[in-house]
């Protein structure tokens, strides 16, 4: 008869039992560790809606609401400003007429006339090559910044008196830029499709844009890959005047 030492269970029933409260300590340890590493990241606060946790998509659409409603109080402030001055300011006829002709060039003033629209738009989700062409790459179906460029110069060029993207007109400091798909002007974000217009004489537009090689090799994708572009020819189109700061901001060297 042997005694529990000698049993061939005993040694491996004390081994395994020992190893089983390693492990639940190693277990509740682990645990510790991912409740105060949580609490420090939230640091009280909702993980899911801790506003440093949005995506920057997110972010980025809310600061364009804010953008947008900045513009309009700075816009309200402006037609304030503007016609205390007309009351208050003692100028000449001279003066207020030149004073008009530079707020029309400068783009702070509607102007209403003949107008040329352009809408470009990224291809169908599920767009593939036309006969001839080769198989689409993802940059291949998308609108770029340079296609936005490539009309808005086009239409400059064509004489256009003002112009606007989207529903902000541009001015000298407009600067049209894309990030990925979407395009950021004067601090608003927008996403295809995307329309440009432009008042001035139709016939010189549409010939501007026809002569322009970038949006001639812009047309190349379109019969590829479906990418959208629309002219459209408009009477009596108002375009309102630019509402947003027109401060001018450069780089200084640090001293």
């Amino acid at each position: 008869m042997s005694n529990s030492a000698d049993s061939p269970e005993g040694p491996a029933r004390h081994t395994s039992a020992w190893a089983a409260r390693v492990l639940t300590a190693a277990v509740f340890a682990l645990a510790g560790l991912i409740f105060v590493t949580s609490a420090n990241t939230a640091k009280g606060t909702n993980l899911r809606s801790d506003s440093s946790l949005l995506k920057l998509s997110d972010l980025i659409r809310e600061r364009s609401e804010n953008n947008a409603g900045l513009t309009e109080s700075v816009a309200a402030a402006r037609a304030d400003i503007d016609a205390l001055a007309q009351r208050d300011d003692g100028s000449t006829r001279a003066e207020d007429a030149k004073l008009k002709a530079l707020e029309k060039a400068a783009g702070t003033t509607k102007i209403t006339g003949d107008a040329v629209s352009v809408t470009l738009n990224d291809a169908p989700p599920d767009a593939t090559a036309n006969p001839g062409y080769p198989d689409p790459q993802p940059n291949d179906l998308v609108i770029h910044q340079q296609d936005l460029q490539a009309v808005v110069n086009a239409l400059w060029q064509g004489g256009a008196r003002g112009i606007q993207v989207m529903d902000q007109r541009l001015i000298s400091t407009s600067a049209v830029r894309c990030v990925g798909n979407t395009l950021i002007l004067q601090g608003r974000v927008y996403s295809p499709p995307y329309k440009v217009t432009a008042v001035g004489d139709p016939g010189r537009l549409k010939q501007a844009l026809n002569d322009s090689t970038a949006i001639q090799n812009y047309q190349l994708y379109v019969k590829a890959y479906g990418l959208g572009w629309k002219v459209e020819q408009d009477d009596a189109v108002t375009l309102p005047g630019y509402s947003g700061t027109v401060d001018l901001h450069h780089a200084k060297p640090v001293e």
